[in-house]
C-alpha cells in the first residue's frame, strides 16, 4: 500500500479544503494518506512517504507562505530527487505566477511532477475539489 503525505498551509481554509480531497482521492486509489500542516512536517520525514503533495496558497507578491510553508519546503528540497510530487493551492489576486514558479523549482530540484498542479481562485468549487481528488489518484 502506497503513503501519501499531504502537506499544507491555509490561512484562510481554502487550501486545507483541498488537501482533504487530494487525500480522500489518494484513499479512493488504496492509499494510506495523511494531512499534514507545514509545522508537523519536516525533511526528516520525506523518506517515509512513497510520495507527497504539497499545498500552499499564493501570498504576497505571488510566493509561497514565508513564515511556516516556505521554510519547511526549502529544508525538503534536497530530498525531491526522484520524488513523486504533486503541487496545488488557491489565490485571490495575480495569475498563478507563484505556480508556475514553484513547479520549475521542484523540477530544477529533480522532482516528479506525477500530474498538473491545482490552482483555485478563493474557495475550491466543485471542479478544483475533482481535480484535487485526481492529483491523490495519480500519486499512488
Amino acid at each position: 500500500m502506497s503513503k501519501i503525505a499531504v502537506v499544507y498551509w491555509s490561512g484562510t481554509g481554502n487550501t486545507q479544503a483541498m488537501a482533504a480531497s487530494v487525500a480522500d482521492g489518494a484513499k479512493e486509489n488504496g492509499a494510506e494518506a495523511v494531512m499534514l500542516t507545514a509545522v508537523e512536517f519536516d525533511s526528516s520525514m520525506m523518506d517515509s512517504f512513497d510520495a507527497i503533495a504539497f499545498g500552499c496558497p499564493s501570498m504576497g507578491a505571488e510566493e509561497l507562505e514565508e513564515s511556516e510553508f516556505a521554510p519547511m519546503f526549502q529544508s525538503c528540497e534536497a530530498k525531491l530527487p526522484g520524488k513523486k510530487i504533486a503541487l496545488f493551492g488557491s489565490y485571490g489576486w495575480g495569475d498563478g505566477e507563484w505556480m508556475r514558479n514553484w513547479e520549475e523549482i521542484c523540477r530544477n530540484d529533480g522532482a516528479e511532477i506525477v500530474c498538473d498542479s491545482v490552482i483555485c481562485n478563493e474557495a475550491p468549487d466543485d471542479d478544483a475539489l475533482s481535480s484535487c481528488r485526481a492529483i491523490g489518484k495519480a500519486l499512488v
